[in-house]
């Protein structure tokens, strides 16, 4: 494993997020190298950037927040998220693992419950190095909200082993919306 010699992060709003759009395409372009090479269609560029245009959208990306990592000043990985406010589109299709929770309870958003994680990705010539763990404390240190949650594809074993070790802990199960999306497990962590 080599050490990263200089790292950086830059914290982004989302219309400062959509002037580099570029580079969250080229950082996805360099992330995801085999699963957009498998041909699944919920991995095609155009349809990642189309879920980055819908988060980052001015009509609803209120306290949108994004975060970029640069090494030795290139770009080398990236992650966003947003609070999750009342009546977010986030939970309908939750299904918890826990038949005693009190899913109401539990999906219940005051805009500083829970923070959602959306997206976090390091550029493969950058993999294992730590850099996926320093951005997510980056982007989640300083968040006031009581949780934080993510989804992540349980096929996705290395991924899911170092979110486990991260202090992350599944509650359920949950398809997005969007199209051809997978059934992705659901992350909680506690931020306080």
């Amino acid at each position: 494993m080599n050490a990263i010699s200089r790292l950086d992060f830059q914290h982004l709003t989302a219309a400062e997020a959509r002037q580099i759009r570029d580079t969250v395409r080229d950082v996805f372009q360099r992330s995801y190298v085999e699963a957009i090479a498998s041909g699944d269609p919920f991995e095609a560029p155009d349809e990642f950037m189309g879920r980055f245009d819908a988060y980052t959208d001015p009509a609803r990306s209120g306290d949108f927040e994004y975060v970029l990592a640069r090494v030795d000043g290139k770009p080398a990985g990236q992650t966003w998220g947003w609070p999750l406010l009342p009546n977010t589109a986030w939970w309908p299709a939750l299904v918890l693992d826990d038949p005693k929770v009190d899913r109401n309870g539990f999906i219940e958003e005051t805009g500083n419950r829970t923070f959602a994680l959306s997206e976090i990705m390091v550029c493969t010539e950058f993999t294992g190095r730590g850099l996926a763990r320093a951005m997510q404390d980056e982007l989640l240190g300083g968040r006031p909200e009581q949780r934080a949650t993510l989804l992540v594809d349980p096929a996705n074993d290395r991924a899911y082993a170092r979110y486990l070790r991260w202090g992350w802990g599944k509650v359920g199960t949950l398809r997005p919306h969007w199209p051809d999306a997978p059934n992705f497990d659901v992350l909680i962590r506690e931020l306080r």
